[in-house]
């Protein structure tokens, strides 16, 4: 039998930089969350409706495409460090305004300030990540990173049952507090050292005469471009789909709401956290061996008969373990992405192509809230979740087995005059 080849641990400096990643993509998610949190609090407060509220996280995920284009550009250039820190920065302290928004307008430019900031760290973060990560162990981290969006909206669950129903204090404070692990982040990644992979990227594109406009402009690349926008549309309709609405779901007393106790219905956001979780790093590490295409199709399908009891369950007992279902499935199929993107990713726009796609995707799929939000105010809770997930557990499904991959290819051998991959895209 061959010897098991044993992984040695990673390097300080490849530690700290996931470590960075992983708490700037939490704190990230954190933050967007805590809106969901407390929406119907921000509503009475400002005297709006809640279809009217909805739209901040809308115009959080419209601006994170700008973000990601703007630090996206910058670290294909300048490298992946400096543009990060700023970026830190620049979301920690729009963050902590927003507790001092004193009325709906200038909380909503202030959200759309954050999704800037938002944008630019899940791109930079994760190329940053996945350049330093030896290569046979993508898979495991990829699930790990993404899985700081999880442990994000897990914090927020926590910090709002502490916060609002145990403390009784009001939802600025969840926002105030946010400053706190975002400088933990920045604190870290003032440490990390500059990308390797960048840096021989750039000695290869002087010696070759290459441009960044050669590599855009490539059809392959542009095609390809295309399609992980419209792969990252469905995967960002699938994850708001299951998440946004479903802690208003469980607490609404109308529109076939769950009538649950905020308690109970906060216990259950932590519980599918948890499985959220525990999905992206058991896809995400299996994904090594059965590829990343047919990992994230297996979860899409596996899915489908989990939406009856994710949208249609009448008790606390039943709601939870199909939310733990779902998240279980939902990230672990985004805990491949990670990965994913910034493999089929040119070394060249590394900073810019998986962030902008990731960012577009989301930026599409904007809308996703007001209208669940709608169709339950006509059709219910339950039918607002289904007939919004199925559709896209479908497409979600089938896009990814008609693209392509590229597990394993080692970076800094690619500066996209070439297209790599396995599949048809």
């Amino acid at each position: 039998m061959p010897a098991v080849q044993k992984l040695s641990p990673l390097t300080v400096d490849q530690r700290n930089s996931f470590i960075a990643a992983l708490l700037g993509w939490m704190m990230d998610a954190f933050d967007y969350f805590v809106v969901v949190f407390v929406y119907a609090h921000i509503a009475e407060d400002f005297g709006i409706s809640l279809t009217q509220v909805a739209f901040i996280t809308t115009a959080t995920l419209v601006m994170r495409p700008v973000g990601a284009i703007i630090f996206g550009l910058w670290a294909d250039r300048k490298g992946r460090r400096i543009p990060l820190l700023v970026d830190v920065c620049f979301y920690s302290l729009v963050g902590f305004l927003s507790a001092f928004a004193p009325n709906f307008t200038v909380l909503l430019i202030l959200r759309l300030l954050y999704g800037i900031g938002m944008g630019g760290e899940w791109g930079l973060g994760a190329a940053l990540a996945m350049e330093k990560i030896p290569v046979r162990r993508r898979g495991f981290f990829s699930g790990l990173l993404q899985q700081g969006y999880s442990l994000g909206y897990l914090l927020a669950s926590l910090a709002s049952l502490l916060v609002i129903t145990v403390l009784g204090l009001s939802w600025r404070w969840l926002f105030a507090l946010s400053i706190l692990p975002a400088l933990i982040s920045l604190l870290i990644r003032a440490r990390v050292r500059e990308s390797e992979v960048w840096t021989d990227t750039r000695r290869q594109m002087r010696m070759t005469n290459s441009s960044f406009r050669d590599v855009l402009l490539n059809p392959a690349i542009v095609r390809r471009f295309g399609y992980l926008i419209l792969l990252m549309t469905a995967f960002n309709w699938l994850s708001h789909g299951t998440q946004d609405i479903y802690p208003t779901f469980l607490q609404a007393v109308h529109d076939g709401g769950a009538g649950l106790p905020a308690a109970t219905a906060t216990g259950i956001a932590v519980l599918y956290n948890i499985g959220a979780t525990l999905g992206g790093l058991v896809f995400g590490t299996l994904s090594e061996r059965y590829g990343r295409r047919h990992t994230v199709a297996f979860c899409a399908v596996l899915g489908l008969p989990i939406v009856p009891l994710f949208a249609w369950s009448q008790t606390a007992g039943l709601l939870a373990l199909g939310s733990f279902l779902m998240q279980v499935i939902v990230q672990g199929a985004w805990g491949v992405i990670p990965a994913h993107l910034a493999e089929m990713s040119p070394d060249t726009i590394r900073g810019f192509y998986p962030g902008v796609t990731y960012q577009l995707g989301n930026c599409l799929a904007a809308f996703n809230l007001p209208i669940q939000q709608s169709l339950a105010a006509t059709h219910g809770y339950p039918y607002a979740l289904s007939v919004t997930i199925v559709p896209v557990l479908i497409a979600v499904a089938v896009l990814t087995l008609l693209g392509t991959e590229a597990k394993g290819i080692h970076f800094g051998k690619n500066l996209g005059t070439a297209v790599t991959g396995r599949g048809t895209q």
